[in-house]
């Protein structure tokens, strides 16, 4: 077993044998907005509830503001720092044999799904992923582990990668079980 570029990911073995391995692939770069957009769309409105319920209840003002500080102080700088992190871990390949990809930093996930075993592939493409013109492709195996998921890919791309998925899966011999 030899190493890649990351140190502890096993590289290509021989022909016809799928390793563990980096994919090559960042996801696009409108993936970092559309994560801050997500943990506003979650905090803004938790902020401005404390917040004007600290203003309209003046008995219970100290401990309103205290709760939004106590949420406040964590949670800011996760939605500022996380989607940094995220777009820096998160790579994505798919090959003529299997698709690669790899998330977390600290809890790190490598995924492999040969081309044989792939059972459907899905494309979600949810309001806010919409407005950033971006898309998740998801691609089912009989995995105990559960589907493989390539968030924040552009939208045309992701529909280029779920047609040659289809046609790859078509074409590849075995019974995705």
């Amino acid at each position: 077993m030899s190493a890649s570029g990351e140190g502890d990911v096993m590289s290509e073995g021989a022909p016809g044998v799928l390793r563990l391995r980096a994919p090559k692939n960042a996801i696009d770069r409108r993936a970092r907005p559309w994560w801050w957009t997500q943990w506003a769309l979650v905090l803004v409105p938790i902020f401005v509830t404390l917040g004007a319920l600290a203003w309209l209840l003046p008995p219970a003002r100290s401990w309103l503001l205290l709760a939004l500080v106590v949420l406040a102080v964590p949670t800011v700088p996760a939605a500022v720092f996380l989607p940094l992190w995220w777009y820096r871990v998160h790579r994505w390949e798919i090959t003529e044999d299997a698709v690669y990809t790899r998330k977390g930093r600290v809890w790190r996930e490598w995924r492999v799904a040969p081309m044989s075993r792939i059972q459907t592939v899905d494309i979600q493409r949810g309001p806010v992923e919409q407005l950033f013109g971006l898309a998740t492709v998801t691609v089912t195996t009989a995995s105990a582990k559960g589907a493989v998921t390539i968030p924040g890919l552009d939208h045309e791309l992701a529909a280029e990668l779920v047609d040659q998925l289809t046609r790859t899966t078509q074409a590849t011999p075995g019974d995705a079980t």
